[in-house]
């Protein structure tokens, strides 16, 4: 009996423990997951995340360092430390200690030196921005295609939907193509993990997360890409060549797979509706005086699909989490610059907040914005602005869709008093919105919408006048990837159409884009022409970051210069379909003292400025002589 007894005692105990054991504290995570010593910000606030992590007494003891308040939230598994550090604080160690009774628990911490490697530098005018989906440029490492212990195993270029391989050490490989073509700055879509399950985006469309945009953690890059490490010594070789790095934001929202929303810190950490909501998408809301703050609800808090839950940024922690990881990653790896996707999505008072922290630390950093409006006034709201709206947006910068609509329009219709190149016209116009549209980024095409050469019908005369205008008008050219050898298509049936691989960037591929060999005819001549622009205008203060003067368009003729005390530069551009002698009287404001010119593509000298010759559909670049 006493065995039996005894027996049974040691059982009770030994399920007691293990049940304890079970609820017992722990810390799994702490973000971010380092920070620097010197910042200008002296408020660091850490996410300590593990099973009843909120119920643990912290304390923090190292010189310099003082842990001001612990905040719980709803979720028990969650405590946020709010730290400062002062300026006197050196690099080191420190050790979060958490405890709950008896029991103990300690992390280490780790207060790292600020490295002296350029970092914030920002882009200009005198940049020229090649976007690129590292998933579809180029393979380098075959060896981190896929993971079996990532949620999606999968990887085949048979497949549009599916990730193919391309990598940070691919674009390290052909950063030579990218610096002859004249790139100075690169910006990739998102690196950040994107460790979730396939996505069912409609029938036979089982899709991967290759293009980046759905986050899993925040403070992981995707090893399919090279991970920490790799995109760390993708920033380092561009900045070894004099070139930049553009990082992609998401704030807006996270994949459903991400490891915060499988255990969220609170309900108002996401934008709950009853029922699945989406966004209107229509940004009028905010502008309109006669507004109903339903509509603004709507466009702001409404999901973009159902696996894509919306990040409600007014929570302060929450807030706080976005922007000290937009710093840890400026700092982490040498960014210079930021695209901010989904813009007008996003909570206004946030952002504002967001981008000073930025430019706080950062004063050079450039910002700008992905807000899909075509109409300048619009689109003034989300940047800084001289058109009294009660809100004032401090974002430098935006992704200039006016510009690239109208550039469309004059491309495609037939001259008019509102339609074709008088759009265009019209548009830039329409700058005195913008506090400063030289920040505004100009681009043909992205990878969210067709493709620019198939808009346009193939027309390669229509190509050399759209590219002209963008490497010659004011603001920061941006390049989509492919575009230079006329990569093609549109998004039918899916996006995966306009992200198809760049020809020569993986093993197998029968041409290589990359080398003047393996381009066609026409490729290397659409790529020889991107070049020697985009070459000139990087050697050409006056033509990136000169004044702009334009002329009304008359009869399809459009003229403009750009000019310092220097050099001045004519572009003209007829987009009629028969051949225009150009009296230039007309632009004695700017032409007068010049005898000559010299053709910046064919370097033709041009003795004669009385009269130019224009043919159909051509677009002249003349640096004028005297």
């Amino acid at each position: 009996m006493n065995k039996l007894f005894a027996f049974l005692l040691l059982f009770f105990i030994s399920v007691n423990a293990s049940q304890a054991q079970k609820g017992a504290p722990a810390i799994r995570r702490i973000h971010p997951t380092n920070w620097w010593v010197g910042m200008k910000n002296p408020n660091l606030q850490l996410l300590v995340y593990g099973p009843s992590a909120g119920r643990l007494a912290y304390s923090v003891n190292y010189p310099g360092v003082t842990l001001v308040k612990t905040q719980t939230v709803e979720n028990p598994n969650y405590a946020f430390l709010d730290l400062v550090i002062d300026g006197s604080t050196r690099p080191g160690t420190l050790q979060v200690v958490g405890k709950d009774g008896r029991k103990t628990i300690t992390r280490s911490y780790e207060l790292k030196a600020r490295t002296a490697e350029p970092k914030g530098r920002g882009v200009s005018s005198a940049d020229f921005i090649y976007l690129l989906m590292p998933d579809r440029f180029a393979s380098g490492d075959a060896t981190n295609d896929k993971f079996k212990t990532m949620a999606d195993t999968s990887a085949s270029r048979t497949s549009p939907y599916l990730r193919h391989g391309g990598d940070f050490k691919g674009i390290i490989d052909h950063l030579d193509y990218l610096q002859e073509l004249g790139v100075t700055a690169l910006w990739l879509t998102p690196v950040i993990d994107n460790d979730e399950k396939l996505k069912n985006e409609g029938p036979g469309r089982q899709q991967a997360g290759y293009h980046g945009y759905h986050f899993t953690d925040h403070y992981t890059v995707d090893a399919r890409f090279g991970g920490n490490e790799g995109y760390l010594a993708l920033a380092n070789e561009l900045h070894r060549r004099g070139m930049k790095l553009v990082q992609d934001a998401v704030y807006n929202h996270i994949s459903d797979d991400h490891w915060l929303n499988k255990d969220l810190p609170s309900k108002d950490w996401l934008n709950q509706w009853p029922a699945y909501t989406g966004s209107s998408h229509k940004e009028h809301a905010l502008v309109d005086p006669y507004g109903a703050e339903a509509d603004r609800k709507l466009l702001l808090d409404g999901w973009f699909t159902p696996f894509l839950p919306d990040l409600n940024q007014r929570n302060p922690f929450l807030a706080n989490y976005l922007i000290q990881h937009a710093l840890w990653s400026t700092e982490t790896f040498h960014l210079d610059a930021w695209r901010i996707d989904t813009y007008k999505y996003n909570d206004t008072g946030f952002m504002n907040r967001c981008n000073a922290a930025l430019l706080e630390e950062y004063p050079n950093i450039h910002l700008f914005g992905e807000t899909w409006v075509n109409n300048p006034l619009l689109l003034s709201y989300f940047v800084k602005s001289k058109v009294d709206y009660p809100f004032k947006s401090n974002l430098p910068g935006s992704l200039d869709f006016p510009v690239c609509s109208a550039i469309y329009d004059a491309l495609n219709q037939k001259f008019g008093w509102d339609e074709g190149v008088s759009r265009l016209a019209n548009t830039l116009a329409q700058d005195v919105v913008y506090a400063q549209p030289e920040k505004m980024v100009t681009f043909l095409d992205n990878h969210d919408m067709n493709r620019f050469f198939s808009v346009i019908g193939e027309d390669r005369d229509k190509y050399r006048m759209g590219v002209t205008w963008l490497l010659t008008t004011r603001g920061i050219p941006s390049w989509y990837y492919g575009t230079e050898i006329l990569m093609k298509n549109f998004k039918e049936p899916s996006d995966a159409e306009v992200r198809r691989d760049f020809p020569g960037g993986f093993p197998g591929d029968r041409h290589n884009a990359f080398t003047a060999a393996g381009r066609s005819k026409s490729q290397d001549s659409a790529f020889s022409y991107v070049k020697a622009l985009a070459q000139y205008r990087k050697q050409t203060p006056a033509l990136h970051s000169g004044k702009l003067m334009q002329y009304v368009p008359q009869e399809g003729v459009y003229v403009y210069f750009r000019y310092d005390a220097a050099k001045t530069v004519m572009v003209a551009t007829n987009t009629g379909e028969k051949e225009m002698l150009l009296d230039t009287a007309r632009f004695s404001e700017r032409m007068a003292g010049f005898t000559g010119a010299r053709n910046v593509i064919t370097k033709e000298v041009i003795g004669n400025l009385a009269q130019l010759k224009l043919p159909a559909k051509t677009a002249l670049v003349l640096e004028l002589t005297q």
